[in-house]
């Protein structure tokens, strides 16, 4: 077999080891990813991510449907994550830098937080 061929062969099988290994992490995350989604034996869906306790939720939050509250219990527990996302929902005249800023106006030096009912619908 020549160099030139060789090369090639060698080439091909690079490409097809990589996309193997590139294919095996992605099934591996995407089973991770399922699992942690997995309903429980309650019909309940397990949550891979934190969220405050409703507590933490002013009275008038806790009367928004429930994908409302886990929102704004995400955003709580969460802030530094949210802060990494950029606001897309063009709210930035509004003064918001990051998604954080659609949720939490501030948090006191005391912890206390004050909320932006924006997201609140």
């Amino acid at each position: 077999m020549s160099t030139k061929k060789q090369r090639v062969k060698t080439k091909g099988m690079r490409r097809r080891g990589a996309a193997l290994v590139i294919g095996g992490v992605a099934l591996a995350i995407a089973v991770v990813l399922g699992f942690s989604l997995w309903p429980t034996g309650s019909g309940n869906v397990h949550q891979a991510y934190a969220l405050a306790p409703e507590s933490a939720l002013p009275e008038y939050f806790r009367k928004a449907p429930p994908n409302v509250r886990e929102a704004y219990r995400f955003a709580i527990a969460n802030r530094g994550i949210l802060q990494q996302i950029p606001c897309y929902c063009g709210c930035g005249s509004d003064g918001h830098k990051n998604n954080a800023d659609c949720y939490i106006k501030d948090v006191k030096p005391d912890g206390t937080v004050d909320f932006d009912k924006m997201s609140f619908g």
